[in-house]
């Protein structure tokens, strides 16, 4: 893979890198603290065309591209993980719209969520199926013209917040993966309601919730592509979400190896500071190498997304080894912390916390390499 960041893709990071310094750096650790989902920053993100990055101007996006996409969510990264999550599943929602969506639909919703107006989200795992789809209970039955729906839906990042929901539903009888159909469901629909929010270890600023649909009654209109395309509408969105997970990944060890060496020109032990310290010097070396390793993974899957070549293998290698680098780049700038790396008065402990889920979602490390091992065998 070879290829060059445009002028234009620089200067979309140069944008995100200034607004995420402006309008969230200086409130993310209270945001975190407090648990605080930060609608306003969502809704300027969406105001400067961060959140339809993959949607043509024509239809309300400032079609940006995965590359940029991806730059431009390393900086958000950067500075808050969880305006990032929220970054990542806002632009992720509109892509199955974009795709499978009608016209009616598109028209309806698809330039309000590029546009932030609407904030969207994706429901797709449930209580007992997480990395089985196949496993799903969660049912669509069509009566007439509506299909009522049934079931829940757990760890939904927004879905508090979101105006619309993508939902994986069971339509069909067939067993797995099969018989599972997409649909659009608006926030406020009778039947639908919010459950439980989550306390979590890290990204408190990004809310997480169950959804519960009891007899919910929804327009067949919005059933979105053809019955039994839901595994497919789910594909397409999990390998885009897996870009985003690792860029996400990328500018979490970039603030934490950032922190790391700014702290080490700091402290003093011994007569010197510690960067003096051959120790420190290998942390440091090999933090930056894993961080420029993945970056370029990251790139190169979504440099094929954009020239639309399959990137199914490429965008599981990235979230792998991305992920699996932000852990360990994490916990090694909270060890050149010390003692100080566990008090909350350094922004390290918050990216320690952060770090830790994005080797979980939009699929587990494992699903990972079992995606990587089946897609290498197929070739």
């Amino acid at each position: 893979m070879a290829f060059e960041i445009s002028s234009e893709q620089e200067m979309i990071r140069l944008m995100a890198r200034d607004f995420a310094k402006k309008e969230l750096e200086p409130k993310a650790a209270e945001w975190d603290r407090h648990g605080i989902f930060p609608l306003e920053a969502v809704k300027k993100m969406g105001d400067v065309g961060l959140l339809g990055m993959m949607v043509p101007p024509e239809m309300g996006g400032s079609g940006a591209g995965a590359v940029a996409y991806s730059l431009a969510l390393q900086e958000i990264a950067y500075a808050c993980a969880s305006s990032a999550v929220t970054m990542s599943v806002a632009n992720l929602s509109t892509e199955p719209l974009l795709k499978f969506g009608t016209k009616e639909q598109k028209e309806k919703w698809l330039t309000g969520l590029a546009a932030g107006s609407l904030l969207g989200a994706f429901a797709l795992t449930e209580p007992g199926a997480g990395s089985d789809p196949g496993s799903m209970t969660t049912t669509a039955v069509l009566k007439k013209d509506k299909y009522i729906l049934n079931g829940s839906k757990v760890f939904i990042t927004h879905g508090q917040q979101a105006d619309l929901i993508n939902l994986i539903a069971r339509t069909g009888q067939e067993k797995g993966s099969r018989g599972l159909s997409a649909f659009l469901v608006e926030k406020g629909t009778p039947g639908f309601k919010i459950g439980t929010k989550e306390e979590k270890l890290g990204l408190r600023a990004s809310n997480t919730v169950e959804l519960i649909f009891e007899d919910c009654e929804i327009p067949a209109a919005n059933l979105l592509g053809n019955p039994g395309e839901g595994f497919k509408v789910a594909m397409l969105a999990l390998d885009s979400g897996r870009i985003g997970i690792a860029s996400q990944a990328v500018g979490i060890a970039r603030a934490c190896l950032d922190e790391a060496v700014s702290y080490t020109k700091e402290r003093r032990q011994f007569g010197k500071t510690i960067n003096s310290f051959q120790a420190i010097q290998f942390m440091i070396a090999d933090a930056a190498t894993q961080i420029e390793a993945a970056s370029w993974l990251t790139l190169a899957a979504a440099d094929r997304k954009d020239r639309g070549v399959k990137f199914t293998k490429e965008a599981s290698m990235a979230k792998l080894f991305a992920s699996e680098a932000a852990n360990a780049i994490s916990y090694m700038a909270l060890q050149v912390h010390g003692g100080y790396g566990y008090t909350k008065d350094y922004k390290v402990e918050r990216l320690f916390r952060d770090a830790r889920a994005t080797t979980i979602y939009e699929g587990t490390s494992e699903i990972q390499r079992i995606v990587i091992a089946r897609e290498i065998i197929k070739e």
